[in-house]
């Protein structure tokens, strides 16, 4: 088997492969992956018996950070990884490898040790993990000729708080709970994904308009983070006047969102089995009111953003990454349509009711920060009328459907949900009393953190607030 392993790293360096998530239970190693050609999604396994296991990473970089991760989680250490230094461990647990099936060593971890900056003109800034704002944690470290950044490296972790550690003893109510409550403002996606893996494992399907409600309120959740983050963008380049126009409108869709579903992110809403609140007609003629507000004023948001010279002068060819190494990284989201990586979870496994809506994936090829304003532009544009649709269709049925788990052994599901960062996994094990056994859940910002350190580069150090805003990564969501 270990031999298969390694042979499948060789095959993801020759580009067969996509990955989409590394991770361990304690007692073997997984990986998800999906087949370029014929978009077969599939699960390997392998038996950690010793604690070690062959290094993906060695061959295969995006999947070095995974492998970081598991080892202080889980104390499984990958043989021949190019890189041994912890990385969600920052030494604050008082123990090593919390979530292993070996012994507990309650010691301190090595003090972590940066790259180096080599050359005289070259200086280092360490920026964070506190940052100036209400923002998460997180550690940035700039090499720097002068103001160009030659380097960054990221150093992560510091929100760790165990999530899916959390959710295993737990029955698939609560465990739900604690997935809704990864990321906050990617609630409804990761409820989305952790329902449909549950429902995937029993073989169970949701109603047509328990199905439809998790499309409209996915798209909500889309919309309001979508704004947010292009107003943000250009408070970073000194357009507040943007800022206070992409503002007011994510206001009123948390408004509504609040209104209809009872919360202002939706938590909880969506639920293995279906969904918590419906729409009567009252609720829906207030969603049908927010989108007529939004048709009205997108086209001035759009041209006051493509028409503001001084806008346009720090977000066109900043922060540029390839295509080539957004394949690599199987970046989603619209980093990666940004760079020409045109997938998108919802139109290539067509889950739930997607399968029955009609809508195009916004893409560009630059790569830039422009880039990634514009794509961010289009999902707008198609969330809208993904909800038009959706409403125009009003489809009968029970909210939520009650099941049971009897089973002779352990069942597994996973899932792929198109969040508004990028697709998220979900990998659930249950045992035949219906108790979460395993989970592993991958957030999109895993693959797209080691492509804010390419893109920075060459770019000066006061450009990347703006760089780093058109990822918009998420922390929490990374550092489980």
């Amino acid at each position: 088997m270990q031999g298969e392993w390694s042979a499948l790293a060789h095959k993801l360096s020759e580009g067969l492969y996509n990955l989409l998530s590394l991770w361990s239970d304690g007692h073997n190693v997984y990986m998800a992956l999906r087949h370029k050609e014929d978009q077969h999604i599939g699960l390997v396994s392998l038996a950690c018996e010793n604690g070690f296991f062959p290094s993906i990473g060695r061959l295969f970089p995006p999947a070095i950070r995974l492998e970081r991760a598991v080892k202080d989680l889980y104390g499984l250490t990958p043989e021949g990884g190019p890189d041994a230094r912890a990385w969600l461990d920052h030494g604050r647990w008082g123990l090593r490898h919390p979530q292993g099936d070996r012994e507990i060593l309650y010691s301190d971890c090595d003090p972590y040790v940066f790259l180096e900056a080599k050359g005289e003109p070259l200086h280092q800034i360490p920026v964070g993990p506190v940052h100036a704002g209400i923002i998460e944690p997180g550690h940035f470290r700039f090499s720097a000729n002068g103001e160009v950044v030659v380097r960054l490296e990221e150093r992560l972790g510091f929100v760790h708080k165990g999530v899916t550690a959390l959710m295993v003893g737990k029955d698939i109510e609560n465990a739900a709970k604690y997935a809704a409550r990864v990321s906050g403002d990617s609630t409804v996606a990761y409820s989305f994904a952790f329902a449909l893996a549950v429902e995937a494992a029993l073989d169970l399907e949701v109603s047509e308009k328990a199905s439809q409600l998790r499309v409209v309120m996915a798209e909500l959740e889309r919309l309001a983070n979508h704004f947010g983050d292009i107003g943000a963008i250009c408070n970073d380049v000194a357009f507040p006047l943007m800022l206070g126009q992409c503002a007011v409108i994510r206001e009123k869709i948390l408004r509504t969102a609040e209104a209809c579903f009872g919360h202002r992110l939706m938590m909880d809403q969506i639920k293995p089995g279906g969904v918590e609140t419906g729409l009567n007609d009252e609720k829906i003629a207030r969603i049908r009111k927010l989108l007529d507000e939004i048709y009205s004023k997108l086209p001035r948001i759009v041209s006051l953003y493509g028409d503001t010279v001084s806008v346009q002068d720090r977000t066109v060819s900043t922060g540029i990454v390839s295509r080539e190494l957004a394949e690599l990284y199987s970046a989603g989201g619209f980093v990666g349509r940004a760079s020409g990586r045109i997938f998108d979870a919802r139109k290539e496994l067509r889950y739930g009711y997607y399968s029955k809506l009609l809508f195009d994936i916004g893409h560009a090829v630059e790569g830039d920060v422009d880039a990634r304003v514009w794509v961010r532009f289009d999902e707008i544009k198609a969330s809208l009328r993904l909800i038009e649709q959706v409403l125009g269709m009003q489809a009968a049925g029970d909210l939520f459907c009650p099941f049971s788990v009897s089973a002779s052994q352990d069942l597994e599901g996973v899932a792929l949900v198109e969040g508004f960062r990028g697709d998220i996994f979900s990998w659930v094990r249950i045992d035949s009393s219906g108790i979460v056994q395993a989970c592993h859940l991958r957030d999109p910002s895993w693959f797209q953190w080691p492509l804010l350190e390419y893109a920075i580069k060459g770019n000066i150090v006061a450009d990347f607030p703006v760089c780093n805003k058109s990822f918009n990564c998420s922390y929490s969501g990374h550092d489980l």
